[in-house]
Parts: C-alpha cells; sequence; structure tokens
C-alpha cells in the first residue's frame, strides 16, 4: 500500500528512491520477526511489531519520513536484542576474597588460593587436585631464593575474560628483590586451567621462578606420572627407583614440553605452552611419592614476556589421551606438520620414506688434549677408512641384497669427525680429498643409495680456522662453557646467530666441488637446550635461538636437501625430516645406563609418528637408548620405524643385520610411514606384550619375552 501511495502522490524519480529505500527497511523488518524473546515478553513484542508494521504501510512523503522509520525501528530491535531468548554471554564464574582464602568457582572447576601458604587446590566434578604450598625455593634472584610469601605487598582482584572466569594476584615489594615484582593471573574455562606469569623487573637478575608448585600424589601403584623423557615414561607413585632430573625443555628430558598425572583413573596433564626458556624438575624417592613442577628460566637475567602454563583435567584418562592431547595442542598452533607435507616441499624426502639406514665414519682423530683419547694404545686415536674402501663396503652390502639405504658419513673434514667445527672443510687428504669423496657420492648414485654427510654446528672448536672469543657463546658474567672431550678437543659453543652463515658457506664449497650432497644432519640441534648468550655486541635469547636453529635447516631444505639431527624436540619436529635415534631414557641416568627409567611408554610417537623418519636399531640387545632386556628390533616393529641396516655406532656396515629382518622393517615403516600412530597398550600384566595401533586399523603385537611378533596390516 505505502509503494502505491507513493506513486501517486511524488514524481517518478522521487518514489522510485523512496520506494527504493522502504524495500530495505521492509527487508529489515522482516529480519527483526526472527529475533525470539523470553516467553513472557512474546506479548509485549508482537504489539510493538504490530505497530511498526503499521508504520510501514502508512504514507511516506519525504526521505525524513524514512529516516524516522528507522529510528523506531531501531529502538524495537534494541528492546528485542535486550529480551532475546539467547544473549551474548560471559562464561559463568564468580570471585571470591576471605581471610583465609582467594576463590573462582565456574560450574566445571573451582580454584582456591589459601592466603596464608599460597596452597592451591583444584576441584572438578570428579575429584580434587591439591597443589603443594609455596616454599623457600619459588623464586630465584641475584643470587638469593625466597618465597612468594615474603612479598610485603599482596594483592588479588577478579579477572574475568569473555571466555573465563579467573583471577590475578600480584606480588611485590620482595625484601630481597624490592624491584621485582609479579603478576599470576588464573584463568578457568571449562576443564582447562591456564596460568599467566608477568614480571615488573629492572636489571638482569632473575635466574627463575618456579611455580606453580608440584601436585601432591600418594605413593600408590595405580598412581601414575606420565613423563616425556625421551621416548617417553610412566612412574608408578610406588615405584622402587629412585628418579631425579631437571632441564630446560627441547632436551632429552624433555622431548615435549609437558606432563601429567593419572589417580585412580581422573588425569591431570600440565602443557607449557611458552617452552623456550621453560622446563621442568622431576622428584621421585625410592617407593615414591613422585613430584612434578615446572621452572620458568630466565631470559638473559629477566622474565622478559608473558609465561604460560596450561592444566588439563581429564576423567577416564590414559597416558595415549595425554600424548593425544599435546598433539592437539601442535597443531592448533600451527606446530606440527606431517610428513606428507614435508614430500611436498622436499620431493626427494619420498625416497627416503622407510628405507634402511646405514651409519659410515671415515677419519677419527683424538687429539692429546681431548678426555677420550686413548693413553694406552696411543695408536688407536688415529683411525681411519678411506672413501673408496666405505664405497667398496657399500658395493658389497648391495650385493647382498641390500637394495636401497641411506647412508650417513661421519668423518670426512680436514681433521676427521668432530674437529675444527664450523670450519671443517676442506674434505680431509686421507680420506681421499675432493676426488675421493666424488667416488663416494657416484658410489651412492649408482647403487640408488641416498647420500648424506654429518655436520655440526653448535661446537665451536679451538682448533678452528675461524676461532674468535667473539664468536661464542658467553653467560652474564661474561663466562663461557669449555669442555675438551670429543676427538677435537678443547671448545666452547658457537652463538647460534652465526651458525647459518657457516653452513651457506660449507655448502656452497661442496657444490663448487660438484659433491652432490643429497641430506644433511646438523648434529645436536634437536636435542640440545636452547642456548642465550650475553656476547657483547650479539645478545641471542633462547627464542632467537630456536629462530636460528630453525633457518639452518630451512636453508638447507631449499637447496633440496633432506634435513635431519641426533633427536627430536619439540620445538624443531616441524623444520626436519628425520633424527637418527629417538629411544628410552635409562636409569639411573637418562643418558646412559641399562635399566628402564619407569615403564616405556612410546609417547612421542603417538604425537609425531606421521611428521618424522625415525630409524631404530635392530639388535637383538645391548643398542643405545633401548632398556635391558627389550629386543631393539621388536621396538623398531612396534613403532614401525625405519631400520639401521648396520649397527649405527662404529661397527662396520659390511656386517649387516639380517636382510630379511631389514626388509620387513622396511615395508613396515614404508606402509605406516604417513599414519597416525592411534593407540599403544600392554596385553600382558608383567607389560612384555604391547600392541600399537595405527590410523588405517594397522596393528603391531610384540612380545618382549619370547622376541615373538605378529603385524596385521590396515587397509
Amino acid at each position: 500500500m505505502w509503494a502505491l501511495i507513493l506513486a501517486l502522490g511524488l514524481g517518478a524519480a522521487g518514489s522510485d528512491e523512496l520506494a527504493s529505500r522502504m524495500e530495505v527497511l521492509q527487508s529489515q523488518f522482516e529480519g527483526l520477526q526472527t529475533i525470539e524473546v523470553t516467553p513472557e515478553r512474546r506479548a509485549e513484542k508482537d504489539g510493538k511489531l504490530a505497530d511498526l508494521r503499521e508504520r510501514l504501510n502508512a504514507t511516506v512523503a519525504s526521505s525524513g519520513d524514512v529516516n524516522e522509520l528507522y529510528l523506531a525501528m531501531e529502538t524495537v530491535r534494541g528492546w528485542l536484542w535486550e529480551n532475546a531468548a539467547a544473549r551474548p554471554e560471559r562464561v559463568p564464574g564468580d570471585f571470591e576474597e576471605t581471610p583465609e582464602r582467594w576463590v573462582v568457582e565456574t560450574p566445571t572447576l573451582t580454584l582456591a588460593v589459601t592466603r596464608e601458604d599460597l596452597r592451591m587446590t583444584v576441584t572438578t566434578p570428579d575429584t580434587t587436585w591439591r597443589f603443594s604450598p609455596c616454599d623457600d625455593g619459588d623464586i630465584v634472584h641475584g643470587g638469593n631464593a625466597f618465597s612468594l610469601l615474603s612479598a610485603r605487598a599482596r594483592q588479588a582482584e577478579p579477572f574475568h575474560t569473555g571466555y573465563s572466569a579467573g583471577m590475578r594476584l600480584h606480588f611485590s615489594n620482595f625484601p630481597k628483590a624490592p624491584d621485582l615484582g609479579l603478576y599470576l593471573t588464573a584463568y578457568l574455562s571449562g576443564t582447562e586451567l591456564v596460568f599467566d606469569l608477568v614480571a615488573d623487573e629492572t636489571g638482569q637478575e632473575l635466574e627463575s621462578i618456579n611455580w606453580p608448585k608440584a601436585v601432591e600424589l600418594p605413593s600408590s601403584e595405580d598412581t601414575l606420572t606420565v613423563c616425556p623423557v625421551m621416548q617417553g615414561a610412566l612412574i608408578p607413585g610406588n615405584w622402587p627407583q629412585e628418579i631425579h632430573y631437571a632441564n630446560l625443555a627441547n632436551s632429552r628430558e624433555f622431548y615435549m614440553p609437558w606432563w601429567g598425572h593419572i589417580v585412580d583413573g581422573h588425569g591431570i596433564m600440565a602443557i607449557m605452552e611458552t617452552s623456550d626458556d621453560a622446563g621442568g624438575a622431576c622428584d621421585h624417592p625410592a617407593g615414591g611419592p613422585t613430584r612434578m613442577a615446572p621452572r620458568w628460566y630466565a631470559s638473559l637475567g629477566q622474565l622478559r614476556y608473558i609465561r604460560t602454563i596450561r592444566y588439563v583435567f581429564q576423567p577416564d584418562t590414559t597416558y595415549v589421551s595425554f600424548a593425544k592431547r599435546h598433539r592437539r595442542h601442535v597443531r592448533e598452533t600451527n606446530r606440527f606438520v606431517s610428513l606428507r607435507e614435508k614430500c611436498l616441499r622436499t620431493p626427494v624426502l619420498r625416497t627416503v620414506v622407510g628405507t634402511p639406514v646405514i651409519h659410515m665414519g671415515s677419519l677419527y682423530h683424538y687429539v692429546l688434549e681431548a678426555s677420550m683419547h686413548n693413553t694406552e694404545m696411543r695408536e688407536a686415536n688415529h683411525q681411519f677408512t678411506s672413501f673408496d674402501d666405505l664405497a667398496g663396503n657399500l658395493r658389497s652390502l648391495k650385493s647382498a641384497g641390500l637394495e636401497h639405504a641411506y647412508v650417513h658419513l661421519d668423518g670426512w673434514g680436514f681433521y676427521g669427525y668432530d674437529s675444527a667445527h664450523p670450519d671443517p672443510l676442506p674434505v680431509g687428504y686421507e680420506q681421499g680429498g675432493w676426488d675421493g669423496l666424488r667416488r663416494f657420492a657416484k658410489t651412492c648414485e649408482d647403487l640408488d643409495y641416498f647420500f648424506a654427510v654429518h655436520d655440526q654446528y653448535r661446537d665451536l672448536y679451538f682448533n678452528a680456522v675461524s676461532f674468535d672469543d667473539r664468536l661464542t657463546v658467553t653467560d652474564l658474567k661474561g663466562e663461557r662453557f669449555e669442555v675438551s672431550q670429543w676427538c677435537g678437543g678443547k671448545q666452547t659453543f658457537l652463538s647460534p646467530r652465526y651458525a647459518r652463515e657457516y653452513v651457506r658457506r660449507n655448502y656452497d664449497l661442496f657444490a663448487e666441488h660438484g659433491i652432490p650432497v643429497q641430506g644433511s644432519y646438523l648434529d645436536v640441534f634437536a636435542v640440545w637446550p636452547l642456548d642465550e648468550s650475553a656476547q657483547p655486541g650479539c645478545p641471542v635469547t633462547r627464542t632467537d635461538c630456536a629462530r636460528y636453529r630453525r633457518e639452518c635447516f630451512d636453508l638447507l631444505r631449499s637447496r633440496g636437501l633432506v634435513v635431519s639431527s641426533e633427536e627430536p624436540t619439540d620445538y624443531i619436529v616441524g623444520a626436519i625430516d628425520m633424527v637418527h635415534h629417538a629411544p628410552f631414557g635409562l636409569h639411573p641416568h637418562v643418558w646412559a645406563g641399562e635399566e628402564a627409567l619407569g615403564i616405556p611408554v612410546p609417547l612421542f610417537s603417538l604425537v609425531y609418528h606421521d611428521s618424522l623418519i625415525v630409524p631404530w636399531d635392530l639388535r637383538q640387545s645391548g643398542a643405545w637408548g633401548v632398556p635391558k632386556g627389550m629386543a631393539a628390533h621388536l621396538h623398531c616393529l612396534l613403532h614401525a620405524g625405519s631400520p639401521y641396516a648396520a649397527p649405527p655406532y662404529g661397527a662396520s656396515a659390511a656386517e649387516p643385520f639380517p636382510l630379511e629382518l631389514v626388509r620387513e622393517a622396511a615395508d613396515l615403516a614404508k606402509h605406516c610411514a604417513f599414519l597416525e600412530m592411534t593407540n599403544h597398550e600392554f596385553l600382558s600384566p608383567e607389560r612384555t606384550k604391547q600392541r600399537t595401533t595405527f590410523s588405517d586399523g594397522t596393528r603391531v603385537t610384540v612380545d618382549f619375552a619370547n622376541g615373538e611378533y605378529d603385524i596385521q596390516l590396515g587397509k
């Protein structure tokens, strides 16, 4: 009707414009009708819409009339939004402050902090978790250790976001650090609790903050602590071993920056989301109980940035569900890169998938200053096999039936293995020089073997031609670490700032001399904790170090090389294609010994199996990183890992493992390389019979008691 009135009363041009505007209002009016209100407001809604409809149907004579109609509609829209049946809401939660404690409560979690000792208690619908109280080791600053409780000023206030309910605590005016202040913010969202730590700080005296404290656990067999120490381990609450370790994340103690506890089937998992300067400590006296807690290490003497830890509460949990929660975390943070994606960015990598690995070495020369120098048999300190003889060994392996292999070559440098880095070139004379290395590479090509070199850009040897104090990693006191253990003797550490350009220079030299290197192993980058340096003129944080190390791998990958390193840690997995082992921690040290540390479980493989190539030894016993009484070749099958074709540490490649076993393991690795490991389970009370399952249904069952195994391939 309103359109007809317009057409009769106005000129054609004016009526067309007003009619068009009224059509917009009519469309908006139809949208208003869709807004649902609470039941008690429905009659009022109908009345308001009826009045508005009547105004829309009345005569509209001018642009001003249209504007007034819109404002009337806006008033109705505002009322409808205000009384809508469903409106935007903040996560429900309440903050309470009493003389005894501070409390945040949501429908799913309650966090209480006791004011007297800062003990935390978290209550879920299923259970209650208690944390230890604060102590004199909460903060280490300027050589002094002291408690959060020593703060003369403490303040608490609610802090609610749209997605969480929480509180913020502020501690300041510490007698031993009067210029230091700490903000501790808690966020409760769903079944997860997140803490942020931020510091007000001056100077560079902070060493670490050790908070939150450990969860208090019973010393019972049914209590498990889940530790990503190397491949992974479980520590029952009453475990008879004495286990103590502490380190930064991205180390052998923490391949991944998380851990968890399971009590009566209920789980609490801690994920250190800011892991570059994070770490933790595990303390388990013989018979228990176990205590694990985070450590926030300073970055060049300061906290510098927000440190974040997430606690995930899971009913009916297992160590597998913990691993899968971390897999979700690295996918959500864009740190997970699948092996399929890696094959797209480096196509030659596909030829390495499921390929047996051969370690070979040419020259090993232990200088007099090296602690590993043999003083009883001096001649044993200089051992070499020429490139041509090594090539002959490869031809023998080919003749024996090893069709394909990934060849990793040590000891090609001027002084041999682990010496003169980062200046190992030119290639050593005794080994065969540039010509000999070209012949060796050509042999690999002729045999359809992949050729890769061992390399090193962390150790800075004093016999390196470019050694300069200003290239070294130094601490805030201007001191540097020095050791004289490996072949080349006295060494310190190269500032990661300079590593990439050394890589560029050396691989340019390989190219200039016609050495077709296909792969490069940058030693220790993936397993040694991140370095920081206070070197004047070149300060480097651990976050900088992570970036510089990844850039070394990126440079090599840009040239088409497959890149690898020693062992896998969380921050670098996305940047590399392969590691040379990812075994288990052993007791009494994570790096040496015979007995397993705790109960070995494949936590790392449950997260990253389909992201990284991990070879395994095939020996029946005695392999490095494989617990006593557990055959290495069964672990190779259980993990569907690529096999070594021969023992990788100094043994002759002319003495391979049984080729039928190598082929079987290689075939399984090729089948499963792109598949997620979805489950691991113990099938016997003694835990000797175990099974892994992969995403296509493949199941591998092994029995470490009798050496038997069964492989059922999925579709």
